[in-house]
């Protein structure tokens, strides 16, 4: 990847990039989208929305195991964070590891009130 094509990721403000991230997100342009929060998450990784996005990209791109990161990374500063919780065990899910999903799919429903109705 030259320097001008990683230069254009990262141009612009923290919140020009977000704006531009979340612009590449919604036009499902998902891989972009990663590639313009890595910095945007390096730089605030404090904030979870850039993360979460960034998350989301990742699976929406079928970059799992990067998704897995960085979500386990929000539920460990957030343990009640249900959409982190969520897209965690809809990631394990879909790299097969079912066992390990239910865990997070059942704290996420519980989160969000989803109760089994008795």
């Amino acid at each position: 990847m030259d320097t001008t094509y990683t230069t254009y990721y990262a141009h612009g403000t923290p919140a020009e990039r977000w704006e531009r991230a979340q612009q590449f997100f919604g036009a499902k342009e998902y891989a972009t989208a990663a590639q313009v929060l890595v910095g945007l998450v390096e730089e605030v990784p404090e904030q979870t929305g850039p993360r979460l996005l960034l998350a989301r990209a990742y699976y929406h791109s079928a970059q799992l195991l990067r998704a897995e990161t960085e979500l386990r990374v929000i539920v460990e500063r957030d343990p009640v964070e249900h959409y982190a919780r969520l897209m965690l065990g809809r990631t394990l899910e879909r790299q097969g590891r079912h066992e390990e999903a239910g865990p997070h799919l059942r704290i996420a429903s519980a989160l969000a009130g989803d109760f089994p109705q008795e």
